[in-house]
């Protein structure tokens, strides 16, 4: 009787052990698809949202000051145009940034009352994409808001030299998630303060790592891959971001020359 109940009392114990684990593994498991839910989900409608009043900001107050010095803006698509599918992420660093010549825009470029880093609006037609443009790639003041970031010294916009630019495309705002359905001739459209340049692409480098500096250096070409990329100066677009999906291996790169 006694070695009865004493089996029966380490079954039971046994039992409550494996019950126990049990409910903290769904606890755990719970615990992180809340995570990954706010993660995808939750990050990418806060950033999205800052992002688009960012570039209504800027449109206005671009509207309030006209087009000094410049040609006015041509009919393009507005921040209200976004498609909520053609937003883009992931890490986008491909390494240092390559030296140019060509000084950024100055703060002087920006829209007054405008985020700090914010001054340009890049649009892309193709993928219904409006998004600001901020100088500098530091994940949380710039990429983490959904902005697209400005390699330091890179050209500006419209500038001789390569204005290099990088987004997330999964995660916070995603604006660069679908730069690989970009096919040459597509135009990436660039506006600040009443100006506008309108690049269009002319090649793509697939994957390259995240060490190939030479694909934002003045006029880009991969160290990796050498047979992408250019070999004479002139004014160019560079987009840099994360692929695979969901994934920050290695770097997607789209090409694009200022339109005369």
């Amino acid at each position: 009787m006694v070695q009865g109940r004493g089996r029966r009392a380490r079954r039971a114990g046994l039992v409550g052990v494996l019950w126990a684990t049990a409910e903290l593994t769904v606890t755990v498991g719970v615990v992180v698809l809340l995570l990954v839910v706010h993660q995808v989900w939750w990050t990418n409608r806060q950033a999205t949202a800052a992002a688009q009043e960012q570039v209504r900001s800027l449109e206005q107050s671009w509207a309030r000051e006209g087009a000094p010095g410049g040609e006015p803006l041509a009919s393009g698509p507005s921040s209200s145009s976004v498609s909520a599918s053609a937003s883009a992420g992931g890490s986008a660093s491909p390494a240092a940034p390559g030296a140019s010549s060509v000084p950024a825009p100055r703060p002087s470029e920006r829209a007054a009352g405008a985020h700090a880093g914010a001054y340009a609006v890049l649009r892309i037609p193709r993928l219904g994409l409006v998004v600001p443009v901020a100088q500098g790639i530091d994940k949380r003041a710039v990429l983490d808001k959904g902005y697209v970031g400005q390699y330091p010294g890179t050209a500006g916009p419209g500038a001789q030299g390569n204005f290099a630019l990088a987004g997330h495309r999964n995660t916070h705002g995603e604006p660069f998630r679908y730069v690989n359905r970009l096919r040459a001739g597509d135009e990436l459209i660039v506006d600040v303060r009443g100006r506008r340049y309108t690049y269009v692409v002319g090649r793509i480098l697939s994957e390259t790592t995240e060490r190939d500096t030479g694909v934002i250096a003045p006029v880009p070409r991969s160290v990796v891959k050498p047979e992408h990329g250019y070999s004479e100066p002139g004014s160019y677009i560079t987009l840099t971001t994360c692929t695979p999906e969901y994934s920050s291996k290695y770097r997607l790169v789209i090409w694009g020359t200022l339109r005369p």
